[in-house]
């Protein structure tokens, strides 16, 4: 997102004044950053789901590291989880993006961009269910028998 300060581009066919825009956009690695964690906090604090997925996600983590699960296994736990909270991410994105287009009023197709984006990370926590299940179930169950 250009700053406000920023004059607007104008359309050119060069690549490097294209990279060079993208440099304006975030000065430094630093404000990155501060952006992308913006992003996070954003949606922990809005999204219901987002709060879920990360509880979840600190509670299987601590679950298995309490549980001794190797650390090739624990990788996949984590990576699950992430991939979980990236699509909520992308999934916020997508709705904020369609409402903006849409405003007030209903598009079937605005439906459908959303309903897809909420999928995919039904899609996703489903799959962490079942990695969660085979990964942490066998050493729990030992360890409550």
């Amino acid at each position: 997102m250009l700053m406000p300060t920023e004059p607007t581009p104008q359309s050119s066919n060069d690549s490097g004044s294209e990279r060079r825009l993208a440099w304006q956009v975030a000065p430094n690695l630093l404000v990155s950053f501060k952006y992308a964690w913006a992003g996070i906090r954003y949606a922990f604090t809005t999204q219901r789901n987002f709060r879920i997925h990360t509880a979840v996600a600190i509670i299987v983590t601590s679950l298995g590291l309490y549980l001794g699960i190797t650390a090739v296994k624990m990788a996949i736990v984590s990576l699950t989880c992430a991939m979980v909270m990236a699509l909520e991410l992308l999934n916020t994105a997508v709705e904020s993006l369609v409402d903006l287009t849409v405003k007030q009023s209903y598009h079937e197709l605005a439906k459908i961009a959303k309903d897809c984006a909420a999928g995919a990370v039904l899609v996703s926590a489903c799959a962490a269910v079942l990695v969660a299940a085979f990964i942490l179930l066998p050493p729990l169950l030992n360890l409550l028998f």
